[in-house]
């Protein structure tokens, strides 16, 4: 992708993956990189921050002999993901309206 990312569209990425299915650090970030190029350096700073803020929490299970920490999405990160998923509608309608004067999904040319 050549624009950038910024912190909350990277959030909202995590948050959607997260809400599916609890899941550990590695398989988001190879969830994330199916569709923008990002570092596992990268990725856990989000990952504690979310936490943070009480959008995810975290435990330990099992797995192979060691301890693996998966994330679960909490209630508000629930609220958080659904504003996401609320403003990133109004913003692909808006750019929708800019660059191709109109709203709604595009259709196939």
């Amino acid at each position: 992708m050549i624009f950038n990312i910024n912190s909350s569209f990277l959030d909202a990425i995590v948050l959607n993956i997260v809400s599916k299915e609890d899941t550990y650090g590695y398989k988001i970030t190879q969830e994330v990189k199916k569709f923008l190029e990002i570092s596992e350096s990268t990725l856990y700073p989000v990952l504690r921050r979310l936490q943070k803020e009480n959008f995810l929490e975290t435990y330990d299970s099992e797995y192979c002999g060691r301890n693996r920490r998966y994330y679960k999405i909490t209630s508000n990160g629930i609220i958080q993901l659904d504003g996401y998923r609320h403003e990133w509608k109004k913003y692909i309608n808006q750019m929708n309206e800019f660059f191709f004067g109109q709203t709604g999904e595009l259709q196939d040319e």
